[in-house]
């Protein structure tokens, strides 16, 4: 089986977020999926398959299968077009979270994600007491958790305890503030599902741009997600879909022995 690693919304080697990505001709079973997925140990493996002029798509952190990932998303697009020789412009990928499609245009990939919405929910204690911070607001979407902090230096500082933090019904926490040089920023943490912190993650801005897209009144957006190793995200307000546009380069092309 061929394997690739491909490290999604930024252009340098060791930057953004790093994916495996596996091209399959037939399935195989999720266990063996899962086990790849932990021998990896990235915060993604995914697996495709073409069908006829589309492509099935799985997702796999190292403890479990999920339904949606931007990142890898953008990683398996990659490789579609840059190892695999697709001749369309346009791919279109059916997944558990329905039909997400990647366009290229030059370097840059635009990921068409259906928009995710939230609500405005009471703040935890044991959130106050993990971040330590002043929290304006918090939000509950359908796994994830949404908390506005004050600004960007607040959000770039935390070091949260991540047992503590892994004890939230939520799946993941995104940290967001306007940023002082993008239109926000943001941070994603989830221990419950075996990723601490996410360097770059897709699907938390689809909860993200909407929110963002109301707050500053605009449609067109530029974000970071300031991890160590940092990523760049173009966004787009559709209202019940978002558009998500970085840029990807590959680390490395192996092959799996099982």
């Amino acid at each position: 089986m061929t394997i690739y690693q491909v490290d999604a919304f930024n252009t340098k080697i060791f930057k953004g977020n790093p994916a495996a990505v596996c091209p399959l001709t037939a399935w195989i079973s999720t266990e063996l999926m899962q086990s790849i997925a932990e021998e990896n140990n990235l915060s993604e493996t995914v697996f495709f398959v073409k069908n006829n002029d589309y492509f099935e798509i799985k997702w796999f952190t190292p403890t479990c299968e999920i339904d949606l990932c931007g990142h890898a998303t953008l990683a398996a697009a990659h490789i579609i077009f840059t190892e695999l020789n697709f001749e369309h412009s346009i791919i279109e990928f059916h997944s558990k979270s329905g039909i997400l499609t990647v366009k290229k245009n030059e370097d840059w990939y635009t990921l068409n994600f259906p928009s995710e919405e939230i609500k405005e929910i009471e703040t935890p204690s044991i959130l106050k007491q993990v971040l330590n911070v002043p929290i304006l607001k918090t939000y509950k979407g359908k796994w994830k958790l949404v908390v506005e902090l004050e600004n960007e230096t607040t959000v770039l500082n935390l070091n949260p305890n991540f047992s503590l933090l892994a004890e939230l019904e939520s799946n993941g926490i995104i940290v967001t503030s306007k940023g002082d040089n993008f239109d926000f920023v943001s941070r994603f943490f989830a221990p419950k599902i075996g990723i601490n912190e996410d360097p770059v993650t897709g699907s938390a801005h689809t909860l993200l741009i909407p929110y963002w897209a109301k707050k500053l009144n605009k449609t067109n957006l530029e974000a970071i997600q300031l991890s160590k190793r940092v990523g760049i995200l173009k966004c787009k307000h559709l209202n019940e879909r978002v558009e998500i546009s970085g840029q990807a380069i590959t680390y490395l092309k192996g092959e799996l022995t099982l």
